[in-house]
């Protein structure tokens, strides 16, 4: 009798271990969203911070209003030609005494960024100049300039040439303007 409720018992098991077994379709998914994801397009709207999820508090890391980046400093001049006729009188540069290796690395921020179009020596005959894919870049010589209209220019931009700020950090434009003077002072 023990045999035969002992065999039942071992059919059972079997017939249940085997019958939970299927090869068409895949096992129980914990996460189903894992291992079927939903397709997204590129650049396509989403549902997942909609207007109900704001309410909730999930706003897309957006920052705050009116909040800055750390270590910014705010440049108080404006765009304006009045703007850059205060900066290139007013305004000097907060760097004491650049250092051999800052000198550097300022040829270095010119030639990625200035070369091209205001040439290696400042006289406005970069490759894009030769190129005649610009026209009348002008050369250091020929203009007044000073380090705040330098650092002026570099910071929003004057005629064809755009604004650098989003490239260049604050130091950088600093060190930028001392090497546009020593080319300056070159010419």
């Amino acid at each position: 009798m023990k045999s035969l409720i002992k065999l039942a018992l071992f059919f059972g098991l079997t017939v249940s271990v085997t019958s939970c077994s299927d090869t068409k379709s895949p096992n129980y998914q914990f996460f189903p969203n894992m291992y079927e994801s939903v397709g997204y397009e590129t650049y396509a709207e989403s549902e997942a911070f909609n207007g109900d999820n704001q309410l909730k508090g999930q706003t897309a890391q957006e920052p705050p209003q009116g909040s800055i980046k750390r270590g910014f400093e705010i440049y108080e001049y404006e765009n304006s030609t009045a703007g850059y006729e205060l900066a290139k009188a007013n305004l000097v540069s907060p760097i004491d005494s650049i250092t051999e290796k800052e000198a550097k690395k300022g040829k270095e921020l010119y030639g990625i960024y200035c070369a091209i179009c205001h040439g290696e020596q400042g006289n406005g005959k970069g490759k894009l100049v030769e190129r005649e894919k610009f026209l009348g870049v002008p050369s250091y010589a020929d203009r007044v300039i000073t380090e705040g209209s330098v650092y002026h220019v570099i910071t929003y931009g004057l005629n064809s040439m755009g604004s650098h700020a989003n490239q260049l950090s604050q130091h950088e434009r600093w060190l930028v303007t001392d090497y546009v003077l020593q080319l300056k002072s070159k010419l």
